[in-house]
C-alpha cells in the first residue's frame, strides 16, 4: 500500500501541491485525474522521488521514503515499474533489448535468465514474435505494449503510468487500459495512473482522485463519479456533449 499524507510541493512562489493525502491499494487501478495545471504530474513525480517535497509523508508498504538511505531508495526503485507517456523506447535497441534493459540495470541475472524473463513478459502482452523488431517497425499500440512489458519485467510491486493512452486511437486505448488492469489484478501490483482520458476513467477507474489547483477536490470510483454533485468534478467530466450523453445513459440504466 502507498500512503500519502498532507503533501506540499512548491516551486519558488508557485504552490503546486497543497496538502494532498491519498491511499493506493494493491491489485487496484488508482487513477489521478484533473485538468492541465492541476498538479497531476508533479504529484506523481513526488511519489517517484523525482521531486523533493516541503511537507508531508509518502510511505511504501510502511517504508517512509524520506527516511530511506540512498541504497534503500535504489532498492525501492528496483521494485517500481514505469510506463512513460511516449513509451520512451530506445530506438537503437530491438524490442527484446528494450524489455531487458531494467534487468541489466537492477539485477545480476545471467543472460539466459534475462532472456527467459523477456520471453515471458513479451508473451504476456501478446508480442511473442516481436523480439528482433526495432521500435520503428512497431505501431503505436505495439510500442505501448512493449513499454508495459519493460515496466513489469522486474516483477514490480508498484507500477506508475503517465498518460498511457496518449497518441492512441480509442480502440487501441481500450486494449491498453484493459491490459494494464489485467496485469494489475494478475500480479497484484499497486498501479497509479496519471490520466486526463475519461474513457480510461470509465473503463478501469477503481479508485479515482481528482485534483484541482493543487488540492484533492474529490475521491471515488468510476461508479460514483457519475453520481457526485461536486461542481469541479462535473465540469471536468461533462465538458463534452458526448460525456453528458454517457452520464444520462448511465442514470437511465439504473432507474
Amino acid at each position: 500500500m502507498i500512503i500519502v499524507k498532507d503533501l506540499y510541493k512548491s516551486f519558488g512562489e508557485a504552490h503546486i501541491l497543497k496538502g494532498i493525502s491519498a491511499t493506493f491499494e494493491k491489485g487496484k487501478t488508482n487513477l489521478i485525474i484533473g485538468a492541465s495545471g492541476s498538479g497531476k504530474t508533479v504529484f506523481i513525480k513526488c511519489l517517484l522521488g523525482l521531486f523533493p517535497y516541503e511537507k508531508g509523508c509518502i510511505s511504501y508498504d510502511g517504508k517512509i521514503f524520506s527516511d530511506l538511505t540512498e541504497n534503500q531508495k535504489r532498492d525501492l526503485r528496483a521494485e517500481i515499474g514505469m510506463l512513460f507517456q511516449g513509451g520512451a523506447l530506445f530506438d537503437s535497441m530491438t524490442i527484446a533489448e528494450n524489455v531487458m534493459f531494467p534487468l541489466r540495470m537492477f539485477t545480476k541475472q545471467s543472460k539466459s535468465e534475462m532472456e527467459d524473463r523477456v520471453n515471458i513478459v513479451l508473451k504476456r502482452v501478446n508480442l511473442a514474435e516481436a523480439h528482433n523488431k526495432m521500435p520503428s517497425e512497431a505501431s503505436g499500440g505495439m510500442q505501448k505494449r512493449v513499454a508495459i512489458a519493460r515496466a513489469i519485467v522486474n516483477n514490480p510491486k508498484y507500477l506508475f503510468c503517465d498518460e498511457p493512452n496518449s497518441g492512441l486511437d480509442p480502440k487501441t486505448a481500450i486494449v491498453i487500459d484493459n491490459l494494464i488492469q489485467e496485469i494489475t489484478d494478475e500480479y497484484q501490483i499497486i498501479t497509479v495512473i496519471n490520466s486526463h482520458d475519461m474513457n480510461s476513467v470509465m473503463e478501469i477507474g477503481e479508485t479515482i482522485i481528482f485534483l484541482k489547483d493543487g488540492y484533492k477536490a474529490w475521491e471515488g470510483s468510476k461508479e460514483t463519479i457519475f453520481k457526485t454533485d461536486n461542481e469541479a468534478v462535473t465540469n471536468f467530466v461533462y465538458s463534452s456533449n458526448l460525456m453528458k450523453k454517457v452520464r444520462q445513459m448511465y442514470i437511465e440504466e439504473r432507474q
